[in-house]
C-alpha cells in the first residue's frame, strides 16, 4: 500500500480551510490524510497577502481562542499591523496584518509536517465512494482508492474553475493551476442542488516601476499588537503600504475595454462579490465617483512584486496597461501578471447542518468556497470547524457548534445554513445582533475553555487565560475602590478637556468617561505603582477598561442574547412535518421543509418564515 488502509479523515484541499480542518483533526487523535493538487502551493495567499480587517480579525482571533492556527502563523509572517476602527468602540476593532507570502506557506507547511497524525497526497479526487448514503473514501486520478471515516471537502476555486481575461478563457482553479472536474457531476446524480459564482484578482506589479513620492504612505501601528493570544513579541520591523487613486481618465480608458469584459458579455454567469467588485463594476456601480481608492501593498519583504488591492479586473491586459499607467505614481509601471476572473461551482450551503456536515451523506463536509464564501478568514473557520466534527464523527462523540452568541464562527455558519448566499458571502460586523459581545479583544474568554474541553486549545494557551482573568478582575476591584486625589487628576481632566472634580470620586467614575482611559490615568503614581507592581498585562488592563466604561451595554446585549438561547433551545424534532402544518404560509412550509431547521431559534431566522408562522410552530410543539 502506498497509503494507509483507511483515514480517520481525508482533507480535499491545502487552502486555508484545508489546513484548519486538517490541524484540528489530526491535533484532536484522529489520522488525517491531507490531499491537494500541489503540495507547494499549500495555503497560497490566492488574492491580497493579508489577513484580518472588520469582522475578518474578529474571526481570526476566535480561530486562534479555540486552537487553530491562523493567528500563529499571521504572526510568524506579518509584515505590517493595524488595528482598524481605534476611532470607534472596541465592537468595531479588526486586526489586520500585511503578510509575507511565501513565509505565511512556509509556516502553514511546517505547522502541519510537524504534526505526525498528518499524512500528505499530491492529486486529484475525481470520485468519492459512496454506500449507502454514507462516504467511504474517494477515488484519485490517478486511479489510487483511498478509504476513510469522514471526507472534508475544500475545492476553493478549483470544481469546473474557468478564468476569464478578455475575451479569452480557459480551464483553471487559479493561475497557471489546472480545475477539477468530476465530483460536481457525482454530488448533482446524488441530489445536490449546485450553482456558479466569481471571483477575480487585480494584476501583480513591478514594485522597482513605481513612483512612491506621488503616492501617500500608510505606516503600521506605532504600538502593534500580536493577533495571537499565544505570540510573545509583536511584530518587529514594519513595511509601509501606499495609497493611490484612479481617475476620470483611468474610467475612461477601462469603459474602451467594457465590450471586451467578460463580466458584462455574459461570459461569465456566475454572481460575484458584491463588497469586493472589480475596478469594472465599482465604475459601473457608482457612475457618480470620479476615483477609487487603490492600496499599494508588497507581497513580501524580500520581493519586489506588488499586489494592487482595489483593482480587480479581467479586461483585456493591453487595457488593464494603459489604465494602470495613468494612475498617480503608476505611469511607467510594469506588469507581473495581469489581473483575470475567475468562475466556479459552489453549493448552496442550506444542504448543510450547522456541523457543516451534508444532510444527503453522511460524514461528508463541505467548507470554503464550495459554501459560496469567500475570504481566508471565513474559509478558515470553516475549515476548524469541519475538521473538529469530522473528529468527533469518527469517535462517535457529541457535535461541536457555536451559536450567534457564542462568536462570529457562529454567525457565519448560521447564516449559511440558515439563509443560504447567491452571491459570495463575506462577513461584517453588522451581520451579528451581539458585536458588542463578539469582540476581538475577548475571544479567548468566550472559546479558549470550549477549545480546551475539546482537546484543540492547550493547557498553556487556558492557564494564559486564567490569568488574563483574574488580573482583570483585580484590576476592576483597584478602579472601584480606590479614590483619586484632586490635585493629581484635575491636571489630567483639563489637560482632556473634561469637566474637573470638586470632590473625590473613585478611580471607575473617572474611567467612565468618554475620552479618559486607564493610559491617561498613569501619571498617577498610586495607580502606576499598582499595575506594574503586580506586573498586569496590558490585555488585561485593555479588559477592564472595556467592561467598566461598557458595562451597561454588556449587560443589556448578554439579556438579548439570553432571549436568543431560550428559542435556540426548543428544539424541534426531525419527525416534524412541516407540508401538513396547513396554518403555516406556503412559503414557510417550503422553507422549514427546505432547511429543516433544528430549533424555533434557526427556524425565525429563515426568510420567508414569520413570526405567526413561529407561532404556529411554537403552539404545535406545546409552547
Amino acid at each position: 500500500m502506498i497509503l494507509e488502509d483507511k483515514y480517520d479523515v481525508i482533507v480535499v484541499g491545502g487552502g486555508h480551510a484545508g489546513c484548519e480542518a486538517a490541524h484540528a483533526a489530526a491535533t484532536l487523535g484522529s489520522k488525517v490524510l491531507l490531499i491537494t493538487q500541489n503540495l507547494e502551493t499549500i495555503a497560497r495567499m490566492s488574492c491580497n497577502p493579508a489577513m484580518g480587517g472588520v469582522a475578518k480579525g474578529q474571526i481570526i482571533r476566535e480561530i486562534d481562542a479555540l486552537g487553530g492556527m491562523s493567528g500563529i502563523i499571521t504572526d510568524a509572517s506579518s509584515i505590517q499591523f493595524r488595528m482598524l476602527n481605534k476611532s470607534k468602540g472596541p465592537a468595531m476593532w479588526s486586526p489586520r496584518a500585511q503578510c509575507d507570502r511565501k513565509l505565511f506557506e512556509k509556516e502553514w507547511r511546517l505547522a502541519l509536517e510537524n504534526n505526525k497524525n498528518i499524512d500528505f497526497w499530491q492529486d486529484t479526487v475525481e470520485k468519492l465512494i459512496i454506500e449507502k448514503k454514507t462516504v467511504k473514501g474517494l477515488v484519485t486520478k490517478m486511479g489510487i482508492e483511498i478509504h476513510g471515516k469522514s471526507i472534508v471537502l475544500c475545492n476553493g476555486t478549483f470544481l469546473n474553475g474557468i478564468i476569464h481575461l478578455g475575451q479569452k478563457n480557459y480551464k483553471g482553479g487559479r493561475a497557471a493551476e489546472p480545475s477539477a472536474e468530476g465530483i460536481t457531476k457525482q454530488l448533482i446524480e446524488l441530489g445536490f442542488t449546485h450553482g456558479r459564482m466569481k471571483t477575480g484578482t487585480p494584476p501583480r506589479l513591478d514594485g522597482r516601476t513605481i513612483d512612491y513620492s506621488k503616492t501617500e504612505e500608510q505606516f503600521g501601528d506605532e504600538k502593534p499588537v500580536s493577533f495571537s493570544f499565544m505570540t510573545k513579541n509583536p511584530i518587529g520591523k514594519q513595511h509601509s503600504c501606499f495609497i493611490t487613486y484612479t481617475s476620470p481618465e483611468v474610467h475612461a480608458i477601462l469603459k474602451e475595454g467594457f465590450e471586451d469584459s467578460p463580466m458584462f458579455s455574459g461570459r461569465i454567469s456566475g454572481t460575484g462579490p458584491r463588497y469586493c467588485p472589480s475596478i469594472e463594476d465599482k465604475i459601473e456601480r457608482f457612475s457618480s465617483k470620479d476615483r477609487h481608492q487603490l492600496f499599494i501593498e508588497p507581497e513580501g519583504k524580500d520581493t519586489i512584486e506588488i499586489y494592487l488591492n482595489g483593482f480587480s479586473t479581467s479586461l483585456p491586459e493591453e487595457v488593464q496597461l494603459k489604465a494602470l499607467r495613468q494612475i498617480k505614481g503608476l505611469e511607467k509601471v510594469k506588469m507581473f501578471r495581469a489581473g483575470y476572473a475567475i468562475e466556479y461551482d459552489y453549493f448552496p450551503p442550506t444542504q448543510l447542518k450547522h456541523t457543516l456536515e451534508t444532510k444527503l451523506i453522511k460524514n461528508l463536509f463541505f467548507t470554503g468556497q464550495i459554501n459560496g464564501t469567500t475570504g481566508y478568514e471565513e474559509a478558515a473557520a470553516q475549515g476548524l470547524m469541519a475538521g473538529i466534527n469530522a473528529h468527533q464523527n469518527t469517535i462517535s462523540k457529541e457535535e461541536f457548534i457555536l451559536t450567534r452568541s457564542d462568536a462570529y464562527i457562529g454567525v457565519l455558519i448560521d447564516d449559511l445554513i440558515t439563509k443560504g448566499t447567491e452571491e459570495p458571502y463575506r462577513m461584517f460586523t453588522s451581520r451579528a445582533e451581539f458585536r458588542l459581545l463578539l469582540r476581538q479583544d475577548n475571544a479567548d474568554i468566550r472559546l479558549t475553555k470550549k477549545g480546551y474541553s475539546l482537546g484543540l486549545a492547550s493547557k498553556e494557551r487556558l492557564e494564559k487565560l486564567l490569568v488574563k482573568e483574574t488580573q482583570t478582575k483585580k484590576v476592576i476591584k483597584f478602579l472601584e475602590t480606590q479614590s483619586v486625589d484632586l490635585k493629581t487628576i484635575n491636571p489630567i481632566l483639563e489637560k482632556h478637556n473634561s469637566a474637573i472634580l470638586t470632590q473625590k470620586v473613585k478611580f471607575k467614575s473617572i474611567v467612565l468617561r468618554p475620552h479618559i482611559t486607564i493610559n491617561d490615568l498613569l501619571a498617577i503614581k498610586e495607580l502606576s505603582d499598582y499595575l506594574e507592581k503586580a506586573e498586569f498585562s496590558p490585555d488585561a488592563i485593555e479588559q477592564a477598561e472595556i467592561e467598566i466604561k461598557y458595562g451597561g451595554y454588556l449587560s443589556k446585549e448578554k439579556e438579548s442574547a439570553e432571549k436568543l438561547i431560550r428559542l435556540e433551545d426548543i428544539k424541534i424534532s426531525t419527525d416534524v412535518e412541516f407540508d401538513k402544518l396547513h396554518s403555516i404560509s406556503t412559503e414557510g412550509r417550503q422553507k422549514l421543509k427546505l432547511i429543516q431547521p433544528k430549533t424555533i431559534g434557526q427556524a425565525s431566522r429563515i426568510s420567508g418564515v414569520s413570526p405567526s408562522d413561529i407561532n404556529v410552530l411554537l403552539i404545535y410543539l406545546g409552547r
